[in-house]
This record gives C-alpha cells, structure tokens and sequence, in this order.
C-alpha cells in the first residue's frame, strides 16, 4: 500500500511538474512571437519613410532620419567639457555625482552609489561623459582584438535592454571591471527596461576609466529608430526635459561609433546578432562604420529599392553586411535563409558557420540578441554560444540572466543568476501563473486589434452563419491573419469558449475587451485602426516632432495619418478622421498632443476594469 501511494504521488507530481512546464513554455513562446512580429513592425515602417519622403508637402521634417546631426551642431567638439561647464549650471540643490574628467574608480563607485539609490547624473555631466566616450570610441577599431594572456579570465555579457538590476548583480557576483577584469558587453543595453541611461553611464564611465579593459559592441537596439519605439528615447526626454534633445543627439552619434564586433586569441567571435553566407570580417573592419548610421531603417531600405545605381549596391552590401551580424540568428538547419520572424538578417545553419570558422581559423561563436530562458544556449555542436544577461525579461520570473567567462584555454564556463524581488515569495505554481496571465493578456490585446481581419477569416469557415466553428478551423483562421506560429488548438480554451459539441464561439474571444476612445462617434473602423497601429504612428509622429515637444499641427497630423493609411491600403473616411483630429484640440491652438491622443486608443480588459 505505501509503495502504491508513493507511485501515485509520484506520478501526480510528474504530471503537475509536466503540465507547469507546457504552460511556461507556451507562454515565453507567446511572448517571443509578438516581440518578433513587432519587430517586423518595426522593419516596415522603413518603407513608409521613404513613401513620405516622395508625397510629404514638407519633406524637410521628416529627412533628419536619413541624416543624424553631427555633434559640432550640438557643441564643439573639441570644447565639449568646458563649454557644458560654461554653459550648463549645477545646482547647490544638486545632491547627486560631481564629475570631474579625466574620470577615476571614485566617480564610478560614486555613480553605482547613486543609481542604486534611484538618484539622477545631472545633464552637464552625462553631456560631458558622452562627448569624452565619443573621443575614446573613435580611436577603436571596428573589430577589437582580445588576448587571455593580459588577464586570465574575460567576461561576457549579453542583452540588458535597461534592467539595471541585472548589471549591478553582475558586477556584485564578478567584481567591477578593472586591469585584472575583463568585460566584454555585446550589445542591447538600452530599450524596454526603465534604466537604460544609468547603464550607459556606467559603461561609458568604466570605459573611459578601463579603456583597454572593458570592451562594447553594438546592438540592433543601439539605433535611433528603434530607440523611438522601444522606449529609450522616451526615457531620456523624461529624464532629461531640458537637455534631452541634446543628449539624444550625443547619443545617436555615440552609437555610431560603437565597434561591431570582438575577436579573442584570434579564435573566438562575438558580435551580437549573428553571421550570414555573406559576412566578410575583412570588409567588416575596413568600412566607416560611423556612416553605418541607423542601419536599421536605412539598410531595409537600399534593400528595397529597384533600378539600384552601382553606387547604391555597393552601398546597400555595406548596410546588410551589418543587418546580418545585428539581427541574425543560428538555426539547426543547414543553409542561409531570411529571417522571416523578425524582419530582417537571416537564419543562419551550421554549414555557415562551419564555413566561417574555417575562413578565418575560428572556433567559436558567442552571439547574444535571443531570449534564453536560462539565459544561454549553445547550438551548432557547440560552436554557437546564444548569452542573454537580462533576467525577467517578459515578466517576473520569466528567465534567468546569465554570462560567460572564458579562461586562456577558451573554455566557456556559465554563471546563471535572477534578480529576485518577489519571485522569491512565490512557488512554482505561481511563477508560471503570473507569467502566462501575463503573455495571454499580451496576445488578447493582439487579437482584439485585428478584430476586422479575424471575424472575416472565421466567416470563411462558417458557411451556414452560426457563429460556430470547428477548432482546426478556429486555428487556421487565427494562424492566417495573426502569423504568430503559435500552437493555437492547445491555447484555443484561453482564448475562446466551445460548446457541447466541440464547435468553437468564435466572437467569444473578443467579450472581455474593448478599444478605449476619446470620443463615442468615432468610425469603429477608425478606431480599431489607431489602437493596431498605435506604435508605428507614435513613431512616426515622434519623428516629425523635432523638437521633442510632444506637439505637432493638425496639418501635419492629417496629411501623416492620410500617407499612412494609404501606403498601406486602409480604407478609412476623411470626414472621421476630422471630426476626431477638431474634438481633440481642445484649446484650438492648431496643435495636438499626440503621444495623449494615441494613448486613448489602447485594449481595455473588461474584466481586469471590473476588479478595480
């Protein structure tokens, strides 16, 4: 009888333990797809730009895109630390970090002090701390050459997307970068997270202070248009009001600079997305990578263009040369095909990395720039090292952190951690529950804005109008519009109800949310297409506000919502669109404030509204 108790506990818990398992995976596998489909989003919007640089009445408010200032129009370059000094007073109220340059460990120990304690640099230093890294950064190379022999151990670092936490725990378990400690930081220390700022002024500080000690390369995420929709630019103008147009100029040339890719004893690669049947790292180091600028966008782009001029092919070659290291990602498959799930760079298999490797007498490769839910992976027979530092990525408890240190034998040793600040109070139970509730509030609101597209694709399926369908139907439907890769028939009882008989209510997975609005008239069609397009818009209007004022015209709103809709084929009326442009200038100064107008257009969780 015990034995037989013990198997059926047993079994129960190898039952429990396997279906918290499914339920985790399925819901880092929901937050995955959106996150890459906004990034084919993101991707997209290229084209768009260049529709409004041909049909905009005032093209001149849009071309800044195309063409980042350079820093002599925010300062002299070579005046930078006394002309912010001149020009930029410091408080006596200011209880912060006091700079002073060159730096030393002080002002850094100073920094991390301040930081964990929430406080922020003031913007005379951050200027003169981003004008002394740009001076530092122009001396590199594109490819910066390592040796263990300097120092017996360096480390790597992948992804922190703003989680300062996960930098502060770095630091704490590995000791702070110095002679004897190496780093490496490959990339994406900005967007998502709220502390983006602090983590650049820590780097950039160590940096001046370590130069030949502490070593970055750049993201995808260190980019000025993916800065606009991931939220770093955002950050900034709410840190820095006074002075943040200027930092954000600083930065964007910063950025620029940034080396692409490091190289250790001759024999490891890291660089932070990936390669291509195509990476050339001979032309990788030879290229002005300064004029590299916003790669995102403007890659896509030349990409894009038919008829191309040789100029604009040579041209276009050094732009996907650096979309393929930023944004591709390994494969077990062999061959080299598009990267269909972000948008941009390519899939890489074995074979290609095989073939680099022996190119340049390589034998590993440590790349970053995925989501790893213990924080690493090694893929492509051990070759392909993937690094993510960014715990509690998606949510709470979602991941783990992780970075790699490598001794002089080249042996990778892993070190795991998470930033536990209420996970710790949780079981296992409820880590998982507040990680799916999380992703499957994500994927209702992706559902709700494609409410149109869906109720015409279940139509197709219910040829006697009943409002029922089968499941696979319900399935191919939800895959044929929202292209998530999602396995929908085990999500379909989170999302809609079915009946005694097995059919699916298929408008049952719209009854518990609706679109917020300003206004009650608007067109529903008008409205559905705001709350879809909400980020791409606010980033397109970010873009013509140049001035970081939040404020645009109504002309300008009007004309950019009209070239947007009809480069994409929306039929949506003119006199709709007036109605609600006139209803929210309420002072009737010609102007709008659209960040406000586009955060009316949001998802609403009926029953999440209830409970509050």
């Amino acid at each position: 009888t015990v034995i037989r108790a013990a198997i059926l506990i047993q079994n129960w818990y190898r039952f429990t333990m396997a279906r918290l398992e499914m339920r985790r995976r399925y819901s880092l596998s929901i937050f995955q797809s959106i996150e890459y489909a906004d990034e084919q989003d993101q991707l997209q919007l290229s084209n768009f730009f260049t529709f409004m640089l041909d049909h905009y009445t005032h093209p001149d408010s849009v071309s800044h895109i195309f063409t980042s200032p350079s820093v002599s129009q925010v300062v002299d370059e070579g005046l930078c630390l006394t002309e912010f000094e001149r020009k930029i007073d410091v408080p006596d109220s200011y209880y912060g970090p006091r700079l002073s340059f060159p730096l030393t460990i002080e002002d850094a120990n100073a920094l991390l002090h301040a930081f964990r304690n929430e406080q922020l640099l003031h913007a005379r230093y951050v200027l003169q701390l981003l004008c002394e890294t740009r001076k530092v950064l122009k001396e590199m190379p594109n490819i910066t050459h390592l040796s263990t022999s300097y120092s017996k151990e360096i480390t790597v670092c992948g992804d922190l997307h703003g989680n300062l936490d996960d930098l502060l725990l770095i630091f704490y378990k590995n000791g702070l970068p110095s002679e004897q400690n190496c780093y490496v930081f490959n990339g994406d220390f900005v967007d998502r997270g709220k502390n983006s700022m602090e983590i650049l002024i820590i780097l950039f500080a160590f940096l001046l202070i370590y130069p030949n000690d502490l070593h970055l390369n750049r993201g995808n995420h260190e980019d000025y248009m993916m800065n606009l929709r991931y939220g770093f630019t955002k950050e900034v103008s709410k840190k820095y009001k006074d002075h943040g147009k200027q930092i954000l100029c600083l930065l964007r040339d910063v950025f620029s600079w940034l080396p692409l890719a490091t190289i250790i004893d001759s024999k490891v690669l890291i660089l932070h997305g990936g390669i291509s049947d195509t990476t050339d790292l001979d032309f990788l180091s030879a290229l002005e990578r300064n004029k590299v600028r916003d790669h995102i966008h403007v890659g896509v782009i030349l990409f894009s263009l038919k008829n191309l001029a040789v100029q604009m092919l040579r041209s276009s070659f050094r732009y996907l040369q650096i979309l393929d290291i930023l944004w591709s990602d390994p494969r077990s498959q062999n061959g080299c095909t598009p990267n269909k799930c972000r948008g941009g760079g390519c899939y890489f298999g074995p074979d290609v990395t095989a073939k680099l490797f022996e190119r340049y007498n390589l034998k590993m490769l440590i790349r970053s720039h995925e989501f790893k839910p213990e924080g690493y992976e090694i893929s492509h027979d051990g070759k392909v090292i993937t690094i993510f530092s960014a715990s509690n990525y998606y949510e709470e408890g979602s991941n783990r952190g992780a970075y790699i240190k490598l001794n002089p034998e080249l042996i990778p040793r892993f070190v795991q951690y998470r930033v536990s600040k209420y996970t710790r109070r949780q079981n296992l139970q409820e880590r998982v529950g507040t990680i799916e509730s999380s992703a499957l509030k994500s994927l209702r609101e992706k559902i709700y804005a494609h409410r149109s597209e869906l109720t015409s694709a279940f139509a197709q399926y219910d040829l006697n109008g009943t409002g029922k369908i089968s499941v696979n139907d319900w399935a191919a439907a939800m895959e044929s519009v929202l292209q998530l890769e999602l396995p929908w028939r085990m999500l379909r009882s989170q999302l809609a109800q079915m009946n005694a008989d097995g059919e699916v209510d298929f408008m049952s997975c719209f009854y518990d949310l609706k679109i917020g609005q300003p206004i009650k008239e608007v067109q529903p069609a008008l409205v559905e297409t705001l709350c879809r397009y909400r980020r791409d818009l606010e980033i397109i209007f970010n873009v013509i506000d140049k001035d970081h004022s939040g404020l645009i015209s109504l002309e300008e709103f009007s004309q950019t919502w009209r070239l947007f809709t009809s480069h994409l084929g929306i039929d949506v009326y003119d006199e709709s669109l007036d109605k609600l442009v006139l209803s929210i200038d309420y002072n009737k100064d010609g102007h709008i404030d659209f960040n406000e107008f586009l955060e009316a257009f949001h998802v609403v969780h009926r029953l999440e509204k209830k409970a509050n």
